[in-house]
């Protein structure tokens, strides 16, 4: 039987699109003025992640404590709430359309690792919330899911598959528990 073999992990495959000075430059930028409280003021926050090269649209309320991987891996529509502690752990591309709300807590991950190769193989595969998606508080987005327009994806709950579009999903992994109907 094969084993593990971590001490053979090459990530020399992935290529993050930036200089080695530019992912310590975010490191930095991400460290003082998202993850901290230092600056409260969200226009301030799309404003350095647009100088590493985010797509930000209006009305973007960012608040603190959030973690993004590569800035530039990153679009955000119009009228989006990024909530206290998120982590955006973009190796991929990942949208974010308008009107979408990302609660307190939540992971979106496009990276992981495959578990049947000895080296632990890294896989990416980017995300995508479409317009009116509300992601609960310390919910968990996993590579490749789209998010349909208007899905929710329940409070500490994991979607590893697609949502359909006006659907609640809940649990671990996400079930699709009920429609959502908008008033």
């Amino acid at each position: 039987m094969n084993k593990t073999a971590l001490a053979h992990y090459n990530n020399n495959g992935y290529k993050p699109e930036a200089s080695a000075i530019k992912r310590l430059a975010w490191l930095w930028a991400n460290a003082l003025f998202l993850k901290s409280s230092l600056l409260p003021f969200s226009s301030l926050k799309a404003a350095i992640l647009r100088l590493f090269g985010a797509k930000i649209g209006d009305n973007a309320v960012i608040r603190s404590g959030i973690t993004i991987k590569y800035p530039w891996f990153l679009v955000v529509g119009n009228n989006v709430w990024i909530g206290e502690n998120v982590w955006i752990d973009n190796l991929a591309e990942t949208l974010i359309e308008d009107n979408v709300c990302i609660s307190q807590g939540a992971m979106l991950l496009t990276g992981n690792h495959n578990f049947n190769t000895s080296t632990f193989d890294l896989i990416v595969a980017g995300i995508t919330l479409e317009e009116g998606v509300w992601l609960g508080a310390q919910s968990v987005v996993c590579p490749g899911v789209t998010c349909k327009s208007h899905s929710v994806l329940a409070v500490g709950s994991v979607a590893t598959k697609t949502l359909e579009a006006y659907s609640i999903y809940q649990g671990n992994p996400a079930v699709r528990v009920k429609s959502r109907a908008i008033q």
